[in-house]
């Protein structure tokens, strides 16, 4: 592992605190180091307080912050020496123990200090830092982890056996400090939990962080155990989108919620779903136990839910405390899931939920296999991963959590969402919470959406084959369909029934009507096995009630998909999918409006530009934004028991009212 540290870069960091910004982000570059808010660092620094008298402060990494992205208001600054007079308590439990920290900071508004500041306190250098290297993690869980561990290190660092993170881990790691370390002395291993690196500058703490990982890493290459064999597999070409929603469905239910699903069929995913010893290594839990909240206690394997809810519950029941301390058992579901043929599955209730747990799980199949090259991997014994999935902060963080969003855990996929309605459309659903899966033949789709939830794929959805593979594609991403959104079309310049040449007529049926039903007929498989039940929009016109001259392709067309719509609420109630219909008129700001056709219109009519487009009863302009809101309103709670409804949306039109 190479040092990241760059003078240039550090000159534009002054300060003390600033300093440990800058290596807090170095160390957070590296996803070998810290994934995903994990790891902290701190710094102790002199400061006069307002009665001009002056203090230790201990800066730690802030709760909910990332060391990546971590910035100077993210390091709450604690009082060191209340931080160390705690750690001499006998006793001291983990609520408790919190609000100790967040009542002696000296800013009131900054997050809470990580649960392991008074490790911190503890340590006799300004600057700490902590990982989850997976090297070290790889050298300390096999059956010789403490051996070998102190064959790489020696006396430069302190070997602390397991101890869950809290208070009791602070004193113990006082305790051996005290007692063990030396002038030589540069960090600290916690056995199957991480390493501690500490100096007199920024610099100095992070770059033995970097040679004591290096160690690390080269004592596996040296013993076989660096280089990690991942034979080419074969990705699954079948369709697999109707289990893949099947699956997620089960899940979902076991959960109480609905869950997101996606498919990790990468060649090293692939190879380890795939490997004769998974069911056996697969299972022995967490490489660390910060990540037991994310992943649970440990994968699926295959999809027998049953049968893993069975043992979830085996397990809790266990290790569950006695009846005066009694806890609730958390959700079942799981959150990976190793399939030879899906591969990895990760779940969460949203698309960077389930992306993280798919991160954190890739991490560990190295660590893994690592340890296993090592002799053997070893996780935690069950009752420690137990104590953690459990612990009452953790409990704590989930009775604090907001009320999830309204579509979390759901996927919606909108055609026709490069620009206009469409892209509104999908903007609407990600701000509820939804992952979307955007479909239009503009190439610009993939990136229109900067968003974790957000999957664009260039589609002609009048091509067949093209639309199942989407499809396919989208739920191997996201795990099925709860919303459709049929948006896609085309409206042709203007030509009388006399004029209108057969090309054209066919070209507007296909892209308004056909591609809409076969895309209706693929997605009901889906649609049926939504969590909560599925809901489709589609956007009609008020040409569909009000048809004018010289649109009889597009009216037709808008007026037989409204059929189809009617007919499909007839015939998917018994589904419980909702569908619904709303009538847009009049919104300029999509593709077709250039401001050539708009200035060319309203000159028609004798109007301004700013008359024509408020031209309806409420003297209103009708946006894009505004027909999204509706059509995602019509997907969520209030609409619930509505459907065939034709709503339009156009301020009022004098002709079809």
């Amino acid at each position: 592992m190479k040092s990241l540290w760059n003078d240039t870069e550090a000159a534009g960091y002054q300060g003390d605190l600033a300093l440990r910004v800058y290596t807090s982000r170095l160390l957070g570059r590296e996803p070998a180091l810290v994934l995903h808010g994990g790891g902290n660092t701190s710094v102790k620094i002199r400061e006069r307080n307002i009665l001009g008298a002056e203090e230790d402060l201990l800066y730690v990494k802030g709760s909910g912050w990332d060391l990546e992205t971590i910035e100077a208001a993210g390091f709450p600054p604690v009082r060191l020496d209340h931080l160390r007079a705690l750690a001499r308590l006998p006793a001291l439990g983990d609520v408790e123990m919190v609000n100790e920290l967040r009542t002696h900071m000296t800013i009131a508004s900054a997050p809470t200090p990580s649960v392991e500041a008074i490790l911190h306190a503890i340590i006799p250098h300004r600057y700490v830092d902590h990982t989850h290297a997976d090297a070290v993690i790889a050298l300390t869980n096999n059956g010789a982890g403490e051996a070998r561990t102190r064959e790489v290190f020696g006396d430069d660092c302190v070997i602390i056996p397991y101890v869950m993170p809290g208070f009791d881990l602070a004193r113990l790691c006082a305790e051996r400090f005290a007692a063990q370390a030396n002038e030589h002395t540069i960090g600290m291993v916690l056995l199957n939990h991480g390493i501690f690196s500490f100096g007199a500058t920024a610099r100095e703490s992070y770059e033995r962080m970097i040679a004591l990982v290096s160690r690390a890493e080269d004592y596996l290459k040296k013993h076989a155990a660096w280089e990690l064999d991942f034979p080419a597999q074969s990705a699954p070409t079948n369709a697999q989108r109707q289990e893949i929603a099947a699956l997620r469905l089960e899940a979902s239910r076991v959960a109480g919620f609905a869950l997101l699903l996606s498919c990790h069929q990468d060649e090293r995913s692939l190879a380890f779903a795939r490997r004769d010893d998974v069911a056996s290594i697969g299972a022995r839990g967490p490489a660390t136990p910060d990540h037991v909240i994310r992943t649970k206690r440990v994968p699926m394997i295959g999809r027998n839910i049953p049968q893993y809810i069975a043992e979830y519950k085996e397990y809790f029941q266990q290790h569950e405390p006695n009846a005066r301390d009694r806890k609730t058992m958390l959700d079942p579901a799981p959150r990976v899931i190793l399939d030879p043929a899906l591969g990895v599955c990760t779940l969460g209730r949203s698309a960077r939920d389930a992306d993280i747990v798919a991160d954190i799980y890739a991490h560990t199949i190295e660590v893994i296999l690592r340890a296993q090259a090592l002799g053997g991997y070893q996780a935690l014994p069950a009752s420690d991963i137990f104590d953690v999935e459990y612990w009452d902060l953790e409990q704590a963080k989930l009775r604090q959590a907001g009320k999830p969003a309204v579509f979390a855990g759901e996927v919606a996929l909108v055609t026709g969402t490069a620009s206009g309605i469409g892209l509104a459309c999908a903007r609407s659903l990600l701000a509820r919470g939804a992952a979307v899966i955007g479909l239009d033949i503009a190439p610009s789709i993939a990136t229109a959406l900067k968003h974790p939830a957000w999957l664009g794929l260039p589609c002609d959805i009048t091509d067949e084959a093209a639309l199942i593979q989407a499809l396919e594609t989208g739920v191997r991403r996201f795990g099925g369909l709860d919303m459709l959104v049929l948006n896609a079309g085309m409206f042709p310049p203007g030509k009388r029934i006399d004029a209108l040449d057969s090309a054209t007529w066919h070209k507007v049926l296909t892209v308004n009507l056909d591609a809409n039903l076969v895309l209706m007929r693929e997605a009901h498989p889906l649609l049926k096995q939504a969590p909560n039940g599925a809901r489709v929009v589609a956007i009609g016109s008020r040409n569909v009630t009000a048809p004018g001259p010289g649109a009889a392709a597009y009216s037709a067309s808008k007026a037989a998909l409204n059929q189809l719509i009617r007919v499909a609420a007839l015939e998917w109630g018994q589904d419980g999918i909702r569908v619904n219909t709303v009538h847009p008129d009049a919104v300029f700001d999509t593709g077709i409006w250039t401001p050539e056709v708009l200035a060319a219109r309203a000159a028609h009519y004798g109007l301004t530009v700013e008359q024509y487009k408020t031209r309806n009863v409420l003297r209103r302009e009708v946006e894009s934004r505004h027909v999204a809101e509706l059509v995602a309103e019509l997907c969520g709670p209030l609409f619930a028991r509505t459907t065939g409804a034709q709503i339009p949306i156009d301020g009022g039109s004098d002709r079809v009212i």
